[in-house]
């Protein structure tokens, strides 16, 4: 099984972007983000960590201008807490062992799915396509990707 740590290595090779996002919590602009209109099958991990995040599977078109989905791959990867940076309260998600601002969490997904939808940053994730997850040690999350999305 991998380790998932918070790795200085991995955080010194990121983008300032990648950085800003993951390190400072920002949040990149709407409509910007590399996976926003990615459909290819697959799972998003942590940029920093390389914990697995999210599956394509889950993955939804909520028109909110960030990658959605519906839930983690694995809840024990995502960690919430309470934000009022904006003057309201929001639901934080970070992952777990990378400690990495993601994005956060609204109760407004499809009702059908659970209800959530997880607004995240592409500057957060990496992505691994489906026919490298065996390669790159994530073949025990192939079962959460379908074959053809």
């Amino acid at each position: 099984m991998r380790k998932f740590t918070k790795d200085p290595e991995a955080i010194a090779k990121l983008s300032s972007e990648q950085y800003r996002v993951t390190q400072q919590s920002a949040t990149e602009r709407p409509g910007t983000g590399e996976y926003l209109d990615n459909k290819e099958p697959g799972i998003y991990v942590d940029v920093v960590s390389g914990e697995p995040l999210f599956a394509s599977s889950d993955k939804f078109d909520s028109g909110c201008g960030w990658p959605s989905f519906t839930k983690p791959i694995e809840a024990a990867h995502v960690n919430e807490r309470t934000d009022t940076s904006l003057g309201r309260v929001r639901t934080e998600v970070r992952s777990t062992h990378g400690d990495s601002h993601l994005g956060h969490v609204f109760p407004d997904g499809p009702a059908d799915r659970g209800g959530l939808r997880y607004c995240i940053n592409s500057a957060s994730l990496r992505f691994i396509h489906r026919d490298d997850m065996e390669a790159e040690g994530y073949g025990a999350y192939l079962n959460q990707v379908k074959e053809r999305e």
